[in-house]
Parts: structure tokens; C-alpha cells; sequence
């Protein structure tokens, strides 16, 4: 999630014991403050098999250990407070694919003064780029000519109509029905081929058959347990098996099978929903009054074609939900799929739960075993969830790039069907997956079903109310669970836990609200948590990346602990030691760089608010190998003072923008990463060159690569 669109309310109603409390009884604050993480540490990270605190039963192997060792051979850099790209020497960076750039002859070429229009903004590059990832065209030539998937997050509607000086009736009134389509158009996901040249420079290839657009207006498929139930019935869908559009999409994942997956993340936003409000409408945050940007205005317009915008007002209008849009937002909340390669219509798949998605990330695949999925709910207080496929893993399902056959129907094999569960991490640093299913019980002895008022056999309802079911089931709530990363070796999946700014000092206990300034029916949520070991700050901006390992003989358990913790150096809480080379907060960003026979490199992306960070430095792309840091003993961290060599800063981005999306060549000479909402960049094609004056700010994808072409990294 951007900072710049956080939704600050707290929207969790339920008591659970949230991840704060957790924390302080796993690690003392007292251990933590004599140096470490303790024993909890050393076991659950160290080895993850070390009798005491494992769930495998007995299996101390460490998977992937194996493996070539590798070090990181570049010389970290010094924090940037510059409109540019910094990259360390030996490197470079080539700006990619910005806002805007046509994707076919019928849009035009940028220019600081392009006036946008509805087919100008659709036939081009989508604004404010976030999660992403390649597909190969030819296996043979896979690094160098590939299909870049990629999503639009949101848009910057200064930089959009600055030509016009800003958008019209931003905030109250009516808005323009070509400026609400305009935006709408910048929404979504881009598909665009690029091409490595012979001098190494990187170029899109306009017209290609493969450029398209995904937007807000586009129609997709609903699949999975709620498809075709009363709960998605509209007025556009009448059997409730179709929607239009995919907003709000953040991180991202991608499947063995060759398909891409965008994940919907503050899509609340965009609806409003002034009466007949369901409980699912509170608890993941439908806004009364005015929507985001206030497309919803824009009906009643003459031009409005097949309610395009009275569909974003959710209030009821008719007799029944067939006669408006009252379950609009119930098509919303999904990890959607899309073939790359062929532009068949993508596919919601709601068995993966309804909530704001931050990504979906695919778990070791193992032929003969379900595939998994893990995804995050990007709220303070929320939860952290796993997919498990009814269907076990064909090889012969992979993905074979660029041929022309039915990967979505191979999707529904896997992502149709399924069990859904949320996590609940215990203080002895193990921790549980509790099913998403209508006849889980939940703690007072309830079928999930009989507690979430819904029929026996009910699927789609749970679905529909993912958060509130993961509510009753007893998940731990977490501090903003970003994005996740797994090493497909060891099966060891990170996820980083940006920040939580709702803590309070030490011993206090943790207080609630009646929070009615935004839904007068929301009730009971956390207000504050108590600081605890790992998190010994009363705001904790600095967050954390976890790490939990999946149990051997019991898919429902797991062990997990803290890698790392984010702070500036100066910080009295500068637990894992951070120096001037590699200080941090509000990890974001992970990618698990697996090298094959070699140790792989976990990189970390940051959008940091936390001032004693930004002073020194814009957001930031961090790497480490994991295998070397230390193996703790008694009360070493994970990420400690000995280790500071091996967490190194790679690249920052220009002043004003948060570092996201990223991926690599499969030959690992090149790196993607994305410059999202800068405040004033890029200038030139070189990503690395300070912009001179004021230009027309452009989220842009950026490639860097080694100047003598090697490796990335080593």
C-alpha cells in the first residue's frame, strides 16, 4: 500500500490478541534490551529445527543449505536526497516504460503538456506503477525479449490535468464524466513487451499484438465459490457472474502455470454506501458520502453508458439487488487472473478470500502436493492468510512460454477450489493455520456458519465476510502485513510488517474504541497495542520483516520469528544493530532472488514516513543473503551488530516516491524495479541523472544492470 492513499481507520472489531501481545510474551523486553532476540530467536531462526520450538517433528535440516555460498560483492551506498536514482558504482539505471508512454499508434507521444483523454490514457502506459513481473515469449531468449505485467495503483490527479491546472470538482460537485473515464482508464494493470538491444539498452515495442490494458472499465470473469451466488447479483450481472473492472491493485503474484496475478488492495475506497449497509460493508471500510475520487458523481451524465458510474454508489436503490448496485463491492476484494499472453478475459478467483489484498505469492511447488498461495491484508490490526488447492501440482501444467493454450481453465483447476486459513502465531514461536470453511469451529464451539449467521453449507458467505470470519476464528492481528516473498528451496516465507503506529508504552494494556466517526455501526476495535520485546517503540514506524517455515507433517502448523527489525541508527530501539549502510523503516517491497545452485538474496523495498529515516535518506532497495547472517546463540539477533556487512543498501530512489515492484532476468543480469509517485523525475532516459528544473512528475518502471554486464548483486 502507498502511503499516500493509507486508510487510517481501524477497522478490525474483534478482541483478539493482536501480534503486539504475542511478541511481548515470546521475547522479553528485557532480553531484547541486553542485546537480542534470546533462545525464541535462536531457534526458530537460527534452525528451525532445534528442539523446543518447532513443529516439524524432529526434522533439524535445514533445506537449501546445500547450496553454493554466495556474497554480495558490491559496496553498499550512502543514503539520496536527490531527484534521481542512486546505484552503486559499476552500475547503471535506465528509465522504462513511464506514465503515459503509448502502447499503440493510437495514442500519442508524451509531452509535458499531453492533455489526457479516455482513449488517449487507455491506449497507454497506466499511471502509478506497483507490483510486477516478466513472461518469457521464448525460453531461449528469455532475458533479453518478455512480456512485462504490471500493476496501476492509483493516480495522482495533480499530475495528470496539470495541463488544465488540476481536475475539475475535485471535491465537491459533479465530476466531468471524460475526466472520471480518464481516470478510470488510468487504473488497472499494463501489458507491454520490451526488448533488450544490442547495446544493452531496454526499449517497449509499440503495437505489439501483446500491449493491452486492464482497467477499471474492463470486464472480467467471477469464479470460485462466490460466483453466481446471491451475494455478487447485479443489475449489470443478473447471475451474478460478472463485473466490470479491477481497482486499486498493489502488490502482485504470478503462477507455475504462466498467468498473472493483480491483487485488490484499497478498493473501498472507490464505492460509497450511504444505506443498507451489510456487515461486510463496516468491516472492510465502504466510505458514506463522497467516494475517493468522486467518480460516482459523474451519473445522471448524458453521455453515461450502461450505469459506468452509478455503479461506484452502492446504495440500494430498487426492489432487489438485480435492480442496482448494492453488491457492486462484494465483486471487489479479490486476487484477479490474467493470461499475459492471449488477452482472454481475467478472472476473479474468490476462493482466496475477500479482503484488501496486498499480494499473492506463490509457496514451494512440489509435484504430487497442493499448491499454495499466501497473501496479506494490508491494515493495521489484520491478518495473514494461506490458500491451499484441492489439486495437487502437475508438472506438466507449467507454463510454456508463449504458447497459445487455456492457462485460466488450468487456473481453475488450482484457485477454484480449496481451503482457505488464517494465521494465529502463538508466543512459543510456533503458530497455526485456522480453516476458512463453514464448518470450522470456532472458539466458543460455533460452526463458523452458525456464528456468521450464514447456512450450513454456506462458502460463498464466508468468503464474502473473510475478515469477520477470520475475526471469530481467533487470528492474530498484525501491524500491516506488505508483501511476501518464499525461498522455493527451503519453503521459508518472509513477509515484511511495515509499521503500527497504534502502540503505546510498555505495561500499558491494550485499550479499544467505539469508532463511530466513520460507520456509526463499526464497533469495538483495537485502539492501541502495548509495545512489546521486538517492538519496543511506542509508535513503531521502523516495522519488521518476519519468517515462518511451514511444518513437514502438518500443513496447519508452522514456526516463525522476527528477521529483522527496521530503525534509524541512532535509535535507542536499533535492535538489529543498523548502520548508516543499511538503516531503514517501513519495509515494503520483498523478492526472494533465487540463483539455483546458489544461496538466493532476499531484497527489501521501502515507503518510509518515519522522519528520523527520511532525513538521511529517500526509499531504498536493500539486499541480504540469508544463509549469511548469524546463526544466533543465546541473545544474538537474527540481523545483529555482526551481521551489519551483510544487509547492504543497493539502490534509493528520487525525492517524494516509494520503491516498489521487482524482479529480475532470469539470468540475472538486470533488474526491474518501479519509482512510484516522484515527486519531481525523471528528466532523461537516464534514471540516475538529477532532474534540472521542474518537469511533469511520471511513475516509471527502472532497469539497472552492471555495467559490465555481470551478474546483479555478486
Amino acid at each position: 500500500m502507498s502511503k499516500e492513499i493509507e486508510d487510517h481507520r481501524l477497522l478490525n472489531p474483534s478482541n483478539n490478541e493482536p501480534f503486539s501481545s504475542v511478541l511481548e510474551k515470546h521475547v522479553s523486553r528485557r532480553r531484547v534490551m541486553q542485546g537480542g532476540l534470546g533462545l525464541a530467536a535462536m531457534t526458530v531462526l537460527g534452525g528451525f529445527g532445534l528442539a523446543g520450538c518447532d513443529s516439524s517433528d524432529g526434522d533439524t535440516s535445514t533445506p537449501g543449505s546445500e547450496k553454493t555460498p554466495l556474497s554480495l560483492a558490491f559496496d553498499a551506498i550512502r543514503g539520496s536526497l536527490t531527484d534521481a536514482v542512486a546505484v552503486p558504482a559499476g552500475y547503471t539505471a535506465q528509465v522504462l516504460i513511464p506514465w503515459g508512454t503509448p502502447l499503440n499508434s493510437q495514442a500519442p507521444s508524451w509531452s509535458e503538456d499531453l492533455s489526457f483523454t479516455p482513449d488517449i490514457q487507455a491506449n497507454s502506459v497506466g499511471m502509478h506503477h506497483d507490483g510486477m513481473h516478466n513472461f518469457a515469449l521464448d525460453e531461449n531468449n528469455a532475458s533479453r525479449n518478455f512480456l512485462l505485467a504490471m500493476n496501476n495503483e492509483y493516480i495522482d490527479q495533480g499530475a495528470l490535468w496539470a495541463p488544465q491546472g488540476g481536475p475539475t470538482n475535485a471535491a465537491e460537485g459533479a465530476r466531468p464524466a471524460d475526466e472520471v473515464r480518464t481516470e478510470i482508464n488510468a487504473h488497472g494493470v499494463t501489458i507491454v513487451e520490451v526488448k533488450k538491444n544490442g547495446d544493452g539498452r531496454w526499449r517497449h515495442l509499440s503495437n505489439s499484438s501483446y500491449n493491452r490494458r486492464f482497467t477499471s472499465a474492463t470486464e472480467m470473469e467471477l469464479s470460485g465459490p462466490v460466483a453466481g451466488s446471491d451475494y455478487v447479483k447485479t443489475k449489470y450481472s443478473p447471475d451474478g457472474t460478472m463485473t466490470r473492472g479491477t481497482n486499486n491493485n498493489c502488490a502482485n503474484g504470478y503462477t507455475p502455470w504462466g498467468t498473472y496475478l493483480t491483487c485488490e488492495e484499497n478498493w473501498p475506497g472507490y464505492f460509497i454506501k450511504d444505506a443498507g449497509r451489510e456487515l461486510d460493508d463496516n468491516r472492510l471500510g465502504i466510505s458514506e458520502g463522497r467516494g475517493r475520487y468522486g467518480w460516482e458523481t459523474a451519473a445522471g451524465d448524458a453521455s453515461e453508458v450502461n450505469d459506468e458510474f452509478t455503479r461506484f454508489n452502492a446504495t440500494p436503490t430498487g426492489n432487489s439487488a438485480t435492480d442496482d448496485y448494492r453488491n457492486e463491492p462484494r465483486t471487489f476484494g479479490y486476487i484477479v487472473e490474467i493470461d499475459p499472453y492471449t488477452g482472454a478475459r481475467a478472472v476473479k478467483r474468490t476462493a482466496l478470500g475477500r479482503f484488501r489484498h496486498e499480494g499473492c505469492w506463490p509457496g514451494k511447488l512440489v509435484e504430487g502436493e497442493p499448491v499454495v498461495f499466501y497473501s496479506g491484508h494490508d491494515s493495521r490490526n489484520e491478518y495473514i492468510y494461506k490458500f491451499v488447492s484441492d489439486a495437487v501440482w502437475d508438472p506438466a501444467d507449467a507454463n510454456r512460454p508463449g504458447a497459445n493454450y487455456d492457462r485460466l481453465a488450468i487456473g481453475a483447476k488450482y484457485m477454484d477450489k480449496g481451503t482457505l486459513y488464517v494465521a494465529r502465531f502463538d508466543a512459543d514461536g510456533t503458530g497455526e493455520w485456522l480453516p476458512l470453511t463453514p464448518d470450522a469451529k470456532t472458539r466458543d464451539g460455533r460452526t463458523l456458519a452458525q456464528a456468521l449467521n450464514l447456512a450450513a453449507n454456506d462458502l460463498a458467505g464466508v468468503i464474502i465476510n473473510t475478515c469477520d470470519a477470520a475475526d471469530m476464528m481467533g487470528a492474530t492481528p498484525m501491524d500491516r502485513p506488505e508483501w511476501g516473498a518464499v525461498d522455493p528451496a527451503s519453503g521459508d516465507v518472509y513477509m515484511a510488517l511495515t509499521n503500527n503506529s497504534q502502540r503505546t508504552e510498555d505495561g500499558s494494556a491494550a485499550t479499544y474504541t467505539n469508532d463511530g466517526s466513520d460507520v456509526e455501526e463499526l464497533g469495538v476495535g483495537f485502539a492501541t497495542a502495548p509495545t512489546n520485546g521486538p517492538n519496543p517503540r511506542a509508535d513503531n514506524s521502523g516495522g519488521q520483516v518476519i519468517r515462518w517455515r511451514e511444518g513437514s507433517s502438518d500443513a496447519t502448523r508452522f514456526d516463525w520469528g522476527v528477521f529483522v527489525f527496521g530503525a534509524a541508527v541512532n535509535d535507542a530501539d536499533n535492535y538489529s544493530g543498523l548502520t548508516e549502510l543499511n538503516q531503514f523503516a517501513s519495509p515494503d517491497g520483498l523478492h526472494y532472488d533465487d540463483r539455483g545452485d546458489e544461496q538466493g538474496i532476499l531484497w527489501i523495498q521501502t515507503d518510509n514516513g518515519y522522519d528520523n529515516v527520511t532525513d538521511y535518506t529517500n526509499d531504498q532497495v536493500l539486499a541480504v543473503v540469508p544463509q549469511n547472517v548469524s546463526q544466533a546463540e543465546g541473545d544474538a539477533a537474527v540481523i545483529g551488530g555482526a551481521d551489519q556487512a551483510q544487509l547492504k543498501r543497493f539502490a534509493v530512489g528520487p525525492n517524494g516516491c516509494e520503491v516498489t515492484g521487482i524482479f529480475f532476468t532470469p539470468d540475472k543480469t538486470a533488474m526491474f524495479i518501479n519509482i512510484q509517485h516522484p515527486g519531481n523525475w525523471p528528466s532523461t532516459e537516464d534514471a540516475s541523472a538529477e532532474t534540472e528544473g521542474t518537469v511533469r512528475p511520471r511513475a516509471s518502471t527502472v532497469v539497472i544492470q552492471r555495467e559490465d554486464g555481470g551478474k546483479i548483486g555478486v
